[in-house]
């Protein structure tokens, strides 16, 4: 349990500020603590030179819940290792990635995280550590 109160709300409003992400097309479905659920549609600006999505797309697709369901809980937590492997060439249709943290320490988040299609088929898996910091998340935000 967090030290700092945690405003989920808060969490996935800093998340839609990721410009990269957004601009690529990634959509925040779901965030609870230790869980996130993101989402692609996808586009042809999505494929690569043979026609099947590019990795850096589920990549960032992955990474997004990744980040989201390390920091949910309250305090700033930072990648430190990822891996990602390809299960299965996808070339149109929606990808879920859903994150779920399965340690959590003082200082070492790690998540796993599922990247499904529309007919829940398994097409990547992404694992990550995360390094927990003592600043609180979101970070607190200039008072106007």
């Amino acid at each position: 349990m967090s030290e700092y109160p945690v405003d989920l709300e808060a969490i996935k409003r800093h998340f839609r500020q990721d410009h990269f992400a957004a601009t690529s097309g990634v959509e925040i479905l779901e965030l609870k603590q230790g869980y996130a659920r993101t989402s692609l549609t996808i586009e042809e600006r999505h494929l690569n030179s043979v026609d099947i999505l590019q990795g850096g797309a589920i990549f960032t697709l992955a990474d997004l819940a990744f980040a989201m369901a390390c920091n949910s809980g309250g305090r700033v937590a930072v990648a430190i290792n990822t891996s990602l492997s390809f299960l299965r060439a996808t070339r149109s249709g929606t990808l879920v990635a859903e994150a779920t943290e399965v340690s959590r320490s003082r200082r070492i988040s790690t998540c796993t995280v599922h990247v499904t299609d529309e007919q829940g088929t398994l097409v990547a898996l992404f694992q990550g550590t995360a390094y927990i910091k003592d600043e609180p998340f979101p970070p607190q935000e200039a008072q106007s």
